[in-house]
Parts: C-alpha cells; structure tokens; sequence
C-alpha cells in the first residue's frame, strides 16, 4: 500500500429523466420509481493519504461546511471507521455543480470520495459494499457510485442498471432562489388526482434506443410543487423550448431545469443566450455520461 499517493476523482452530477413517487412509509419517507442519468458536468475530488488520523477537507467555494455535515467529509469518516485505516486523509473538492440544484452535488462528492478511498487504500471494498456504504449518506449516493443510466426504486437504493440512454446535448439553468426538499415534500400530496409519469414507458423508450419516445415520457410528479415555491422554474423551460429543446424537465426536487437537445448547435446556442441573461452563473452545457 503506496500512502503517498495522489489520486483524482471526477464526480458526475445526474439528472432525473422521470420521477414518479409512488407511496409514503410510516417513517415519512417516500417510495419512488426513477430514471437517473448522469452527465458529464462534474466536481473533481483529490485525495492524498497522511499520516495523522484527521480528515482535513478544503472546498472550493469557501461559504460550504468543512467538517460534519459536508457529505465529502461524512463519506471520509465512514469509510475510515469502517475499513479500520490507522492514517488520514486530505481532501480537496473543486465544486463545478451547483449547491441545493437537484443535481446530487453533495451525493456524488461522497460516491467519489468513497471508491477514490478504495482505490487509494487498496481495501478491495465491491461496488456492491460501497453502494450499501453510501446509503447511509443519502438516498442518491448509492446511484453517483454505480453512474449512468439506471431505474431506482424504493426510497432511491434499489438499483438496476440499465442500457446507455440515447444521447442528448443538455442545457442546466438552476433558477437564483432555491427550493427545499424537504418543503417540496412536505407540500406534495399523493392522492387520485397526482399525474404520474410513465417510467414503464421510459424504460421501454431506453431498451429501444428512441430518443422521440424518451422526450415524449419525461416527467417529474415533484415539478407543479416547485413550481408553486419556485415559479422561474417554468419561465426557465418556457426558454429553453422556444430556443429549440427538444424536451424540458426540472431534476430531482429542483430547481434546475435541463433542456434536451439533439442538435448541438442549437444546444450551443441556447446556453449563450442563457449565459448572456439573469442565469449566467448557473447555466451549463454538457451532455449524458455513459457508465
């Protein structure tokens, strides 16, 4: 074991390509059915060993806890409690994702941190084993390590990977005021009247390789809630149409919204005009990232 060495990780965020919540569990949490897909907008995570037994985490955006509560530092603390490692770690995290966007910022800065440790210290730890690991970090952690394309069922851990979704150019435009998962939830009510998507369809759309029938299923139960808390997120896929997306959506529980594109020039476009606006800090060009 080299404890000397160096190693970067790169952590994808994901976008949710249907969200469908299906029931409440008497805990409060929700059952969902998803079509996660990650893309190829990054954070880069360095890991170096140290000799003293402390995590020291150094962030790029200064305003982000560096200690408990930091998702990169919890995964470091996890890893190290339970692989028994008698060193440290120094961490550094070059953020590029949005925080709070509904893009598993924090969730795959923990998934990178986890098998860049098992890399690093050579504990042989399976995909499967750092999946379970992750879970106790967040619902979308165990996905950020398995990356791709995948349905995940139950509160988010359930996981099946899936054939690489057809491609598509995505603009990401996250609105200036934030949304509250937990507020989204709170408001969201789950009765005869919730229009649900089709994730049947979704998968079918996938294992077929049809980009028409996939931007034909987009959908996310959570979208009128964030709407009503957030009302820039339809303004935003309003745009991102007339400037010629394919198919629009809000990830996750918000509020980023991403625009599917299949000609680049035309996604290229639409992220000019975007950056030359109100959003400029927080739009993104980038495309679907295969496992």
């Amino acid at each position: 074991m080299n404890r000397t060495d160096r190693i970067e990780v790169m952590a994808p965020a994901k976008i949710n390509l249907a969200l469908d919540v299906t029931g409440v569990r008497p805990n409060g949490y929700h059952d969902v059915r998803m079509i996660m897909q990650s893309i190829r907008l990054c954070d880069k995570v360095s890991l170096k060993a140290i000799a003293k037994k402390e995590i020291i985490l150094k962030n790029s955006h200064a305003f982000l806890p560096t200690g408990k509560g930091n998702l990169a530092y919890d995964a470091a603390e996890l890893f190290l409690a339970k692989s028994g490692i008698d060193s440290g770690v120094f961490i550094e995290v070059e953020k590029n994702i949005p925080i709070a966007a509904g893009l598993a910022g924090g969730s795959t800065d923990a998934a990178a941190v986890l098998c860049g440790l098992n890399e690093l210290f050579e504990t042989g730890y399976s995909e499967e084993a750092l999946r379970e690991m992750g879970l106790s970090l967040g619902a979308d952690v165990p996905f950020c390590i398995m990356g791709g394309t995948a349905l995940a069922e139950g509160i988010g851990e359930e996981l099946t990977q899936l054939p690489a979704a057809p491609s598509f150019y995505v603009v990401l435009v996250k609105p200036e005021a934030g949304v509250s998962t937990k507020e989204v939830y709170t408001r969201f009510s789950l009765d005869e009247a919730t229009a649900h998507p089709d994730v049947d369809g979704m998968l079918a759309a996938i294992q077929s390789g049809s980009r028409q029938e996939l931007l034909e299923r987009l959908g996310n139960v959570l979208e009128p809630v964030s709407r009503q808390i957030c009302p820039e997120i339809a303004e935003i896929e309003a745009e991102l149409k007339s400037l010629g997306a394919n198919g629009v959506l809000m990830s996750g529980s918000g509020p980023t919204v991403f625009g599917l594109f299949t000609d680049q020039t035309l996604a290229s476009l639409a992220f000019k005009s975007f950056k030359a606006g109100r959003y400029a800090r927080q739009t993104f060009l980038t495309e679907f990232l295969h496992a």
